[in-house]
């Protein structure tokens, strides 16, 4: 088990190192100049002097070497170094929005997994019953309707219900205030999108619950437990479910990495200001180092995940860490 672990950890930085040096070089390919859009951006005229000043301040106009080996060295000391758009650190720019992120998708996640395993599991048990009917419609419509549409309807919703209830339409507030702070205010802002979220990649996790359940309760084992007379209850829990979670917890690892850079439109459509949208504004400006360090953050995140995902393998499945 030990050396699973290990091999598991050690494959990470050859992964990271390669990722942040594909980063690298896409970054430099794409077209666009972040001098020009400051120096431009309020329909100025500026010189040639004034655009060199601005790329040796920012240290773009040395060799592509230097500035790779930099920005090698900064994320090994964890100096994501400066945003060259706001001047501001990047580590802050991404802490002071990363709380939020965060909190948004493992809401969103516990709510998938609390929704998904139970439905799929009885929608497998129940198969062709009008209960697996209801959960595989369930399923379909979260699989087919948007996350921001259904974001849209939520907020309408809640106008309308809080207009009809006291008359005043209710609103989540803007500003982020952490869980232990206020938990009631911060429960405001996270469960609308997270609830909408939620249900979009549950809609997901529950269609591979089912067909992995129905594969599962099909092997010779499970036959040959129902034959010895096992109990219904253990045969699903200890044998048929515990394997049917490889697939499930594949898709459930992916979408929380996906989740925390891939909430741009819920982000817009609830003003929340995270992640998603940080890396929005950093492509618009093409704020070079901005969109890099966030590229690299989202990542370190899947990479991690995936890890994370690798071990859960081998503790729900020993075959795997022994072979």
């Amino acid at each position: 088990m030990y050396r699973y672990i290990i091999k598991r950890v050690l494959l990470v930085f050859p992964t990271l190192i390669g990722a942040a040096t594909l980063v690298f070089i896409m970054m430099r390919l794409i077209p666009g100049d972040i001098c020009l859009v400051r120096l431009g951006g309020g329909g100025t005229s500026f010189t040639a002097q004034a655009l060199a000043t601005c790329h040796a301040e920012i240290g773009i106009n040395r060799p592509w070497v230097l500035q790779f080996l930099d920005f090698m060295w900064g994320l090994a000391r964890l100096d994501l170094g400066n945003s060259m758009w706001s001047g501001k650190p990047v580590v802050m720019e991404i802490a002071t929005r990363f709380p939020i992120s965060l909190e948004i998708a493992i809401a969103a996640t516990l709510i998938s997994i609390a929704v998904a395993i139970p439905l799929g599991t009885i929608s497998a048990l129940k198969q062709n019953t009008w209960i697996d009917l209801a959960v595989r419609t369930f399923s379909i419509a979260g699989l087919a309707t948007p996350s921001f549409w259904l974001g849209i309807m939520a907020i309408l919703i809640v106008l309308d219900v809080t207009q009809a209830i006291s008359g005043n339409p209710w609103m989540p507030p803007i500003d982020y205030v952490p869980l232990w702070q206020d938990p009631i205010r911060n429960l405001s802002i996270v469960m609308l999108p997270a609830l909408t979220i939620g249900y979009r990649y549950a809609a997901v996790s529950m269609r591979m619950t089912r067909s992995a359940m129905l594969e599962v309760l099909r092997e010779d084992y499970i036959r040959t437990a129902r034959a010895k007379g096992l109990v219904r209850k253990l045969i699903i829990n200890r044998h048929a479910l515990k394997n049917a979670m490889l697939p499930v917890v594949t898709v459930i690892g992916i979408e929380f990495a996906f989740l925390m850079g891939g909430l741009v439109v819920t982000e817009q459509v609830f003003n929340i200001n995270g992640v998603g949208r940080l890396m929005v504004l950093s492509v618009q400006n093409q704020d070079y180092t901005l969109t890099q360090a966030l590229v690299m953050f989202v990542v370190t995140i899947v990479v991690m995940c995936n890890l994370v995902v690798d071990l859960l393998y081998a503790w729900l499945d020993p075959r795997i860490r022994l072979a």
